[in-house]
Parts: C-alpha cells; structure tokens; sequence
C-alpha cells in the first residue's frame, strides 16, 4: 500500500492512493462519516503501531467507500491537496547514516569506507514534503548540497534488535533528500546544523508498506538537478545492510514507531563534482527510487 499524508480545506489527514488514479483516499473522513470500524487511528504513528492490521482496516475503510453511495466525496484529486510528509513531524531528530556507500565515502576524501556506522541526527524542524518549494537559505549558506537516499520507516518499538529480526520492526519506505550545507558542516566541525536548516530533510512522496518492497536492497536511486542525471545509484551498495543498521541503532537508542532512519547516498553529490557544484534559486532536485516515486523539490 502506498499512504500519503496531506492537507485538505485546512484539514490534515492521511490515507492510501487511489489504485489506477492521481488521488487520494481520506480514511479519516470515511471512518467519520461510515463509522466503519469500533475505532480507528488519527495519525500515522499511531496506526503504526497496530503493524499490519493498520493496513487491513484502512483497506476496510477504502472498501466501504467504494460500496457507498457517493464514493467520490471520500477521494481527492492530487491537484486538490497540499502533500505533506509521510511522518509529518517525528517524535526524536531523524536517524541519518554517514558514507554507506564506498563510492560516496571516496568522493567525500575518505581514503577507505568506513568500518564502523557513522550516525548522525537531523531535527524534526528540517522536514518538508514532496512538491514544497524549500529555501536555498543564502543567508546563511553558499554551499547547499543534495543527497539522495532510501528512508526506512520503524512501525514497533524495539532495543537490542538482533540483525535477524530487525525487518519485523520496519511498517515501510520512502524517499528522503539529505540537504546540507557544506560550509556549515565544516566551520562547526559536526553534521547537525548544516544538516538541521528548515526544509533540509525533504520526504515523501509516499509511505510504502514493507510488503510492496520485497528487497530494499536492490533498489535502483536516482537524482536529478534540473533534470541533469547526478546521482545514479542502487542500494546494492550499502556498506552497512538495513538490518545492521537497525540492530546497531537499537543497541543504543530505543526505536519506535514513526522513527525515520535514512541510509546513505551513493556516489555524485555537488561537493564531489570538479569543480563542486551547489544548490541555488531556481533548481528543481528529482530523487526517484524504484517501487516508491519521484520526490520533487523546487529552491528558491
């Protein structure tokens, strides 16, 4: 299933895509109107946490919809709403992993990849949506950069994961854009603020459930500025798999559900362009992955 959060007449709700159409249906108006189920989740994060039953009952809503009189006044047109982010807002900073793909650690000077998780954070603030337009922050920055990545989101509460079983904690995936700025990063000597500017963690444009993703690990990535092919990628390349990563995490921090956690980006980045070549008004940043979409952001 793919689930999508939005705006709609100042409402926010959420809801899967409409098979075979450009829209959206509103789960959390069809329960209201219907009273389909005992009770229903308002957000997301809380259905997450109901695992795969969550996409049984919102597969139930859907389908008392279609069976309704008047199905079209559940259902909204892609040009009618505002996208949001899958998680809106998370409830810790966004779990990133540094250099997960050799070719972008060698573009970035490292003379070998790394050989143990490099993990940093992102702040909630830094989340914006597919179709947002996010600021280029001249102000502050002349070197903002993009980066392209697969991100996993946690449906269930864990610690001390085993490798084994870190797949049963993951509800789904979608797209991230780890903007940076490069400058920032280097004059404090640490990842957070030139990683924390609003806007600099774009997601979306769907939550797709786990089961449509048979293998994340062989998923094609590809990013585009101003339609000019940067980043050509497939998570194949991972250093680190999705389970170590989780496992590892969960050693030390308490996953829970609607925790993001982005997994790298491989090789093409502006900084490792000769000369670098940044973000600026006016560029359009395309990250595609097979099996979820097409993230779309404009600077200005």
């Amino acid at each position: 299933m793919k689930i999508l959060s939005f705006r709609y007449n100042d409402v926010v709700s959420f809801g899967p895509k409409v098979k075979k159409e450009e829209a959206v249906w509103d789960v959390l108006a069809i329960q209201e109107a219907l009273q389909v189920l005992p009770s229903f989740a308002t957000t997301i994060v809380e259905g997450m946490t109901a695992g795969f039953e969550f996409v049984e009952q919102s597969r139930k809503l859907v389908e008392a919809a279609q069976n309704s009189e008047n199905p079209e006044q559940f259902k909204y047109a892609f040009t009618e709403i505002e996208w949001l982010a899958p998680i809106p807002r998370t409830t810790k900073n966004i779990i990133c992993v540094g250099k997960n793909y050799q070719d972008h650690a060698k573009e970035m000077g490292a003379e070998s990849a790394p050989e143990n998780l490099m993990i940093f954070t992102k702040a909630p603030t830094s989340i914006a949506a597919d179709e947002q337009t996010i600021s280029a922050h001249a102000d502050v920055t002349s070197a903002l950069d993009y980066e392209g990545e697969l991100a996993v989101v946690i449906g269930k509460k864990g610690k001390n994961i085993p490798t084994k079983l870190a797949y049963d904690y993951i509800f789904g995936y979608t797209i991230a854009n780890d903007i940076t700025a490069r400058d920032l990063q280097a004059k404090h000597k640490q990842f957070f603020l030139g990683k924390s500017l609003d806007g600099a963690c774009p997601m979306g444009p769907y939550l797709v459930t786990k089961d449509e993703i048979p293998n994340p690990h062989s998923l094609s990535i590809v990013t585009k500025v101003n339609d000019e092919i940067r980043q050509n990628g497939s998570t194949k390349d991972m250093i680190f798999t999705i389970e170590e990563i989780i496992s590892e995490i969960s050693r030390l921090v308490t996953l829970e559900p609607g925790d993001v956690i982005l997994t790298g980006t491989p090789a093409g980045v502006g900084k490792g362009m000769n000369p670098p070549t940044y973000l600026s008004s006016g560029d359009v940043v395309k990250v595609s992955i097979e099996g979820i979409g097409t993230l779309v952001n404009r600077f200005k």
